[in-house]
């Protein structure tokens, strides 16, 4: 049994979200948001970690001390990795992007137990990272010709690991033809 069968999805138009929603649910008015046992969770870092500790399953938090660590510097260097990957859009996607994927590269050598951050088991920064990794792979390939994974066999390897993790396959419902549509009109046409 997955969570599926203990949460109720409502999808939302991201660019013309319901009033309501920031009414009654999330006043930041960001998405995604969790309403659990009368608390409301949001900030996908917090809910994956929310999820992760209060709902059945195995833990996806590394027990080693030293991965527990690595795990909390993926959490926070989250933030700068996105900005890099979006500043790269107006300047040099080679040099500004390769910095943030270099450093995912670097954080999968740091163990050589498995293909995932960090090491032989999946984690909580494996679904941080892998969705942001999986649309900036499309855009930049797309509008700069930019292969992510070249010279980069770690994240290459990742990438086709979780890949092969039908729960993560499930999750991506991204048309890579509206991605970089949606990507050029909200980012490039700023230049």
């Amino acid at each position: 049994m997955g969570l599926q069968d203990e949460i109720k999805l409502v999808p939302l138009n991201l660019q013309n979200r319901p009033a309501w929603y920031k009414e009654k649910v999330y006043p930041v008015n960001k998405v995604p948001s969790l309403e659990h046992n009368g608390k409301i969770t949001g900030e996908s870092l917090d809910l994956i970690k929310y999820v992760d500790s209060n709902f059945e399953g195995p833990s996806l938090v590394p027990n080693d001390p030293d991965k527990k660590r690595t795990l909390e510097e993926l959490f926070s260097y989250a933030d700068k990795f996105m900005g890099m990957l979006y500043a790269s859009f107006k300047g040099d996607p080679e040099k500004e992007a390769g910095a943030a994927f270099n450093y995912l590269e670097d954080a999968l050598k740091k163990y050589d137990d498995g293909p995932f951050l960090p090491g032989r088991d999946f984690s909580l920064a494996d679904i941080a990272y892998i969705p942001f990794v999986e649309r900036f792979q499309i855009f930049l390939s797309e509008v700069f010709k930019y292969d992510i994974i070249a010279g980069r066999p770690k994240l290459a390897a990742w990438i086709e690991e979780l890949n092969k993790i039908d729960a993560y396959k499930q999750t991506k419902t991204v048309d890579p033809k509206q991605l970089v549509e949606y990507y050029k009109e909200r980012f490039m046409a700023q230049k």
